[in-house]
Order: C-alpha cells, then structure tokens, then sequence
C-alpha cells in the first residue's frame, strides 16, 4: 500500500484499494429510507397548509359571488386546483405510469 495522506486522497478522488473513483451515490440502504421519510413529512406538512389555503380561497371566492363580482368564479377555480394538487399530481403520475417516482405524504 502507498503512504498517501488522507488528505490527498479526498482531493483526488481515489480511493486506496485498487485506485478506483469513488462516486457519490446512494445504496438504496437506511440513509436513502431516511430521506424519503424527511420528504414525506415535508410534503404532508406542504399538503396540510395548501388544504387549508384551498378552502379559505373557496370560500373568498364564494364570498365574492354573493356580493356581485364576477372575478369570485376564478377564485373558487383557484382554490379547487390549490386543495386538490395532491390528488391532481397524484393521478397524473398513474396515467402516465409513473407510480413508482411518488411519495406517500406522512403527516
């Protein structure tokens, strides 16, 4: 074995064994499972304010019917596609065979 600083090392990009590049990429072990929890968890949360979002703009929009402006129409739009953007990116990603590339939103 060479007498190669660890230092050296990392710059080059060499591993000790045989000399071989070490690439960053995953292994599919329990680091990558963590993240994929960490993103679910976002996306529940993310999810969560935009129901909430969706429905107070409905309601704005509805409002806004009830008092005689036509922009009230758009608003109700607005909200539906804001509430239901999960379920909307959810069946787009199974028509076109793409189920395995999504996440289950955790909360």
């Amino acid at each position: 074995m060479t007498n190669i600083s660890p230092s050296l090392v990392a710059i080059a990009g060499k591993s000790l064994v045989g000399l071989t590049p070490i690439l960053a990429q995953a292994t599919g072990g329990d680091s990558t499972a963590q993240l994929k929890q960490g993103f679910s968890t976002a996306m529940g949360i993310l999810f969560m304010f935009g129901f909430f979002w969706g429905v107070i703009k409905i309601w704005s929009g509805a409002n806004a019917i009830s008092k005689g402006d036509a922009d009230g129409k758009m608003g109700i739009v607005a909200g539906i596609i804001i509430a239901g953007a999960a379920a909307i990116m959810g069946a787009l990603f199974a028509i076109f065979n793409l189920s395995g590339a999504t996440l289950t939103p955790s909360f």
